[in-house]
């Protein structure tokens, strides 16, 4: 199942709000994800540019969409960012497929190496 990573922040009305009552996330986000059939693997607090991070295995990108949409929905969250990551393995098939492919492709512009 492919695995993405997300990261966002939260809004001030959802931070006030956390302040008041604080709350799990991980648990919300592990219930949505399994009902668009995937699984939660990761959810961490991040300091700097995002608030926190998820890692997360959805069915396909679709899913993933649904789930990120759902969430963003709420209003509790912004600025999502999302990336799909491959294990070594995938990566080593793709660099592989690639090498196939890369000798009759021509660069822009005709760039050669």
């Amino acid at each position: 199942m492919p695995i993405y990573i997300t990261q966002g922040r939260y809004t001030r009305d959802a931070i006030k709000g956390m302040i008041v009552k604080p709350e799990d996330r991980a648990d919300q986000v592990s219930r949505l994800l399994s009902k668009a059939g995937g699984k939660l693997i990761g959810y961490y607090l991040t300091f700097g540019e995002y608030d926190f991070i998820t890692i997360a295995e959805a069915p396909s990108d679709t899913q993933m969409a649904a789930v990120l949409l759902a969430a963003g929905s709420g209003g509790g969250v912004t600025d999502l960012k999302t990336t799909v990551a491959m294990t070594s393995v995938e990566a080593k098939g793709a660099f592989a497929a690639a090498s196939d492919l890369a000798p009759g492709f021509k660069s822009a512009g005709g760039v050669k190496e």
